[in-house]
């Protein structure tokens, strides 16, 4: 037996998700604060070295790698709200505490990354539990792309302007107080998701006890059916490729326009920060194309377009042209832009609801854990073959992920045969019998 959600969104569903959206477009915009905040605070306040200081990302995304998995399993075994609620007073905790220690001196960097390492675990949850919370409010592929091109538009506007506004935050009133307002805009997070009043049905598996070895055999049945369904398996692989790759240009974008072609601060801010330029945009596109192309071409014209912007900037570099290079970025920004919503969509809507965390911990597992193996495989080009060549096999290996995606139901799809619309039928029958 699946649990399936009401055929019409409950009442007060677009207010309740006016406020899951306003909590998390601000704990969103504080996280980019961190973005500038946390370095400067490891090597301004506590003399750590630029070396020390580029721990901070791997303690705060690693966590994907050990916990990715079994945060799906866990979360379906309790309200999705309630974990968003404990995960983001877990981050506000963690950041107040940095600021707190910091302010009175008493801050260590062993301290600093375990803080930012337990804040990271929130993430991990968090994450699971918001992808896989939209459904409980919205029902129908219509109202689900809307509510999550709103959703990732909140996140490519605080891409924009986060790092704009933590400038001249932290010039004014400090690091250490910058790290404070990000512990707020946790709080008020958390507010924001008390305040919701829509109730989730209750899974079947939150009603059963525990029985021995659970976790491995709901973790099993996750990765079960995420390797036999015809259009998921595709699309989360090809984002996987997508942001392998990604992650080299990334890693070497910042020191080849300084070190190739001899730009300024402002000018890599400029080409760095065009890529978040073309994300609203594509957010903004991804419902329409859907309502007119459907989900498989949306998400193959999505990657098509994102790639031919990542692989026009080495060109354009290689010219000497930072307006091309600009340009690039701004397109590779507009194809993510629509791919992104699109491709979350497609989760909640092809996975049963007991299977749906299930599925987002697989995809947050597979695509966050990649970034690690990006930024290493980019240190060994640099090293080895310089920093343009990093730029151009990380361009050019993105390419790679769109045979990846045009396979199974999203070929069969985008053909114009219909994909088969029962996803439960491709569970495991561990994960059937579960259910009875």
């Amino acid at each position: 037996m699946t649990v399936d959600y009401a055929a019409k969104s409950p009442p007060g569903a677009a207010r309740d998700f006016g406020k899951l959206w306003a909590g998390q477009s601000a704990s969103l915009l504080g996280d980019q604060f961190m973005v500038l905040a946390l370095p400067l605070l490891a090597v301004v306040t506590l003399d750590a070295s630029p070396a020390q200081a580029a721990l901070i990302p791997m303690f705060l995304f690693g966590p994907f790698l050990v916990l990715g998995l079994p945060a799906g399993a866990i979360i379906e075994r309790v309200p999705r709200r309630t974990a968003m609620i404990i995960c983001d007073a877990l981050q506000a905790v963690c950041f107040g505490l940095i600021a707190l220690l910091a302010l009175t001196g008493h801050l260590s960097l062993v301290v600093l990354l375990a803080l930012v390492g337990v804040a990271g675990c929130g993430t991990v949850f968090f994450q699971v539990a918001y992808t896989s919370y939209l459904p409980v409010l919205f029902t129908g592929t219509r109202k689900l792309q809307r509510g999550n091109a709103r959703l990732f538009l909140s996140e490519s506007v605080s891409k924009s302007l986060g790092p704009v506004l933590a400038g001249p935050v932290i010039a004014f009133i400090g690091v250490v107080a910058a790290v404070a307002v990000n512990s707020l805009t946790f709080a008020l997070s958390v507010l924001a998701v008390l305040w919701i009043r829509t109730r989730e049905p209750r899974l079947p598996q939150q009603s059963r006890e525990r029985p021995r070895g659970w976790l491995v055999r709901d973790v099993r049945d996750g990765l079960h059916f995420f390797f036999r369904h015809p259009r998921l398996e595709p699309v989360i692989l090809c984002g996987t490729v997508y942001v392998l790759f990604l992650t080299m240009v990334e890693a070497s974008l910042v020191l080849y326009s300084r070190d190739v072609l001899h730009l300024e601060a402002i000018g890599i801010g400029l080409v760095v920060g065009a890529t978040a330029a073309g994300f609203p945009v594509g957010n903004l596109l991804s419902g329409r194309m859907v309502d007119r192309w459907g989900v498989a071409k949306t998400l193959v014209v999505g990657a098509c377009v994102s790639v031919t912007g990542l692989v026009a900037m080495p060109v354009a570099g290689s010219l000497g042209s930072v307006g091309g290079l600009v340009a690039g970025s701004v397109i590779h920004g507009i194809g993510e832009g629509a791919f992104g919503p699109t491709s979350l969509t497609l989760r909640q809507t092809d996975s049963p609801p007991e299977l749906l965390s299930r599925v987002n911990s697989v995809q947050r597992f597979l695509l966050w854990g990649s970034i690690p193996l990006g930024s290493v495989m980019a240190s060994g080009v640099i090293a080895a073959y310089g920093l343009s060549a990093a730029v151009w096999a990380g361009a050019l290996g993105t390419v790679l992920c769109i045979p990846v995606l045009v396979r199974r139901g999203i070929r069969a799809e985008f053909r114009g045969t219909p994909p088969p619309s029962d996803g439960a039928a491709l569970r495991s029958p561990a994960a059937q019998s579960s259910d009875a």
